[in-house]
């Protein structure tokens, strides 16, 4: 585009700048406070902004008006721009989708049309609407074609995105390009309606990719490797694609417009592969009928009733059978393979009940018959929604015509060994796994074992993880492909000699439990010194008095800091302590996301850290071993100032039942602790000490017994296994 075109007569609108509306609950983010601190304000501020839109009960408020508010009051020195283009994405009047789409269309100009947009955004708020029409409507038909399913927006509809389009672009000039600005968006729009879409994380994602592409470096300048032609015939948000490494054309389709629009859009900003996304349902209208690509990529909708069952059974796709109407993850599997070339693999994300429904054993055996079906992969709990359970990879390949179909399939089984808990994914605490998953080592042990098999044809058993199976073997009355019904399960507890190991340490463990055992308690009251806590009014807060965490806050004493917060940063990596950390008293084990660069709240000795959700009396110590880990979610931070607050006296009395129950709200499905609330005795600073090195050393002694405890379950599991199997006598 070589100059600003004119805009059309008529096709202007007025901008409104201040349309952007937030909420009580964005409020509370820009400001840094809880959402009860802006409930205060309404009340006690007859200044505070009026709604302007929402309901009575959530009410919205404009975004100007409320920045200006906080300003006055010095509440706010400054709105982050991230968090400020971010709110007028939540608060554009004609939704979030609409409003991602525009700033979508406005970064994809920013990237293919660089020269000219210094120029547009030069142009008077009330001009720049009637010109990007133009501008947009050329980047969107080169880069994603003329049935793309993003429609380029009017003058009329742009007006009320201004000052959006002006922030995208100076959000990615801040975060290092288009690519990142867009992903934070995204994922800010995704995290806040978790229900309403179905995710693909990004450790299953690569691991998809990884698998049906073979990739592990850029095709060769001499046409080694050429570029493929991917598919994905339900790309939701387009997780699965973006996640290809090296692709020629990517080609998606999503029952959602918004879905399809927005994937489109993420597409055309993270890579110069050719794009062709379009909108409508893959198994009722398919967008590719000719296609032939080179790899398939599918997280399907699971349990649909309705996915065209009455009207396409004559359809030529079912050549492995035709689906009962509830084995719509069936018909998405052969949808797959009709749109692969021959020798293309197809990889599909499958709920673990496919594997062994009656009412898909036939299909099941097509496909193991006619070498379809290649492997068949459990993946830890935790791994993707739905969370609670162990889902399947399918890897399948198209046969190819005078091939001998392939004698074994390849299971895998990942669904405990990675995640330190059992099979139904939940851990003693009765938690999910999402926290405990060790990806890296997932990856790595699904990719050995399928590159080994891919080349030889077999692999070589390991107990309890992979197997290559005779077909002929699987093809009984079930037909059930489930990997844990065909593993030979692992040896007991590395045998004999690991179980007299774990003895040992449990004896030795027991005797130092034994030497941290608490002494005789006693009642100072008849010692002449000293005082307990006996109940909300309990003889050493009368006697000492009180003071809240709050109040210790706003004088000084120390500083509270929210977790959740900050991104991976390019070097190396930052653990995250999680709540289930705290509560299972485990090293962080958590990882940051990855988007534009911002700093995570860092761990430093001495520390005390509290979970806010699940009413539980858990609060940790940090130690050298967690610093320099950053702070989780659902994680509240106490850094004491320690000329004035001993840690542990501290921890000690914030972890108080009674203290833990007065200071939490609850909720129709969950109880949340308010930290600023919780209650401490005024003490000096060596009285402090006292208590403190009581608290601490309660502390190792619990720590002891959880030793114990999992030694001792490791003990009798590993008894009970080698009595079973013969590697231990009776």
């Amino acid at each position: 585009m070589s100059q600003v075109p004119e805009e059309s007569a008529g096709d202007t609108g007025a901008t409104d700048a201040g349309s952007a509306e937030v909420t009580a609950a964005g409020i509370a983010r820009l400001a840094g406070v809880g959402r009860a601190a802006v409930s205060n304000w309404r009340r006690r501020h007859p200044d505070f902004p009026k709604p302007v839109g929402g309901t009575e009960t959530s009410p919205s408020f404009s975004l100007a008006e409320v920045e200006r508010w906080l300003r006055d009051q010095g509440k706010l020195a400054e709105v982050p721009l991230r968090e400020r283009v971010w709110q007028q994405i939540a608060g554009h009047p004609a939704g979030a989708a609409t409003a991602l789409v525009h700033a979508g269309c406005a970064l994809l100009l920013v990237r293919d049309r660089s020269a000219a947009w210094p120029a547009l955004a030069a142009l008077p708020d009330e001009r720049l609407p009637g010109v990007l029409p133009v501008a947009l409507e050329e980047t969107l038909t080169e880069r994603l074609g003329p049935e793309r399913p993003v429609l380029t927006p009017t003058a009329a509809a742009l007006a009320a995105s201004v000052p959006l389009l002006r922030g995208v672009a100076e959000l990615a000039a801040e975060t290092g390009g288009v690519r990142p600005a867009f992903e934070f968006l995204l994922g800010r729009h995704l995290d806040a309606n978790p229900r309403q879409y179905t995710l693909t994380p990004p450790g299953p994602a690569s691991l998809m990719a990884a698998l049906a592409t073979g990739r592990a470096e850029p095709p060769a300048p001499d046409g080694t490797g050429a570029p493929l032609t991917v598919l994905d015939p339900a790309s939701g948000t387009g997780g699965l694609l973006s996640a290809v490494e090296w692709p020629g054309a990517i080609c998606g389709q999503d029952a959602d417009h918004d879905l399809a629009a927005l994937t489109a859009l993420r597409l055309a900003l993270s890579t110069d592969a050719d794009i062709r996304v379009r909108a409508g349902d893959s198994l009722r209208a398919d967008a590719f009928p000719a296609l032939a690509a080179d790899a398939v990529l599918c997280h399907p909708p699971f349990n649909e009733r309705n996915w065209g069952h009455d009207e396409l059974a004559y359809d030529p796709r079912w050549e492995y059978g035709f689906p009962a109407r509830t084995e719509s993850e069936l018909a998405w599997v052969q949808h797959a393979l009709a749109r692969l070339r021959p020798g293309g693999t197809a990889v599909l994300l499958m709920p673990p009940a496919a594997a062994s429904r009656r009412s898909g054993r036939r299909i099941r055996a097509d496909l193991l018959r006619r070498g379809a079906l290649r492997a068949v992969v459990a993946l830890p709990a935790g791994a993707a929604p739905p969370y609670g359970i162990p889902l399947h990879l399918w890897v399948l390949r198209k046969p190819v015509a005078g091939e001998r179909p392939p004698a074994e399939l390849l299971l895998v089984d990942t669904a405990s060994e990675y995640t330190g808990q059992g099979r139904d994914g939940q851990g003693r605490d009765g938690r999910d796994s999402r926290d405990r998953l060790d990806w890296p080592a997932v990856h790595a042990a699904v990719l050995d074992a399928w590159t080994a098999f891919d080349r030889d044809g077999t692999v070589v058993a390991t107990p309890g993880e992979s197997r290559a199976v005779p077909v002929i073997e699987l093809l009984d009355d079930d037909v059930d492909l489930a990997p844990a019904r065909h593993l030979p399960p692992p040896a007991a507890a590395e045998g004999v000699t690991q179980l007299a190991l774990v003895r040992e340490r449990l004896a030795a463990t027991l005797h130092r439990t034994r030497e941290l055992t608490p002494p005789p308690v006693t009642d100072p009251a008849t010692e002449g010194g000293g005082a307990v806590v006996g109940g909300t009014a309990g003889r050493l807060t009368a006697t000492a008095g009180t003071t809240t965490v709050g109040e210790l806050a706003r004088a000084g004493a120390l500083a509270l800091h929210a977790g959740g917060t900050g991104t991976a940063p390019a070097g190396a990596p930052v653990a995250v302590l999680t709540d289930h950390d705290v509560l299972a008293a485990q090293p962080p084990t958590g990882t940051l996301p990855d988007g534009p660069p911002e700093e995570p709240v860092l761990l430093a000795v001495g520390d005390v850290v509290v979970p806010v959700l699940g009413g539980g009396a858990a609060v940790r110590v940090v130690g050298a071993p967690a610093e320099g880990a950053a702070l989780g979610r659902n994680l509240q931070l106490l850094r004491p100032d320690p000329a004035t607050l001993d840690p542990w006296f501290l921890a000690g009395f914030l972890r108080a039942t009674a203290n833990t129950r007065q200071a939490s709200s609850y909720a129709s499905t969950s109880t949340r602790l308010d930290v600023r609330r919780l209650q401490l005795p005024r003490l000096p600073l060596a009285e402090q000490r006292r208590y403190g090195e009581r608290f601490r050393a309660l502390a190792e002694f619990e720590e002891t017994l959880r030793q114990a405890s999992r030694l001792g379950e490791q003990l009798v599991q590993g008894l009970y296994d080698g009595l079973a199997d013969g590697t231990v006598a009776p």
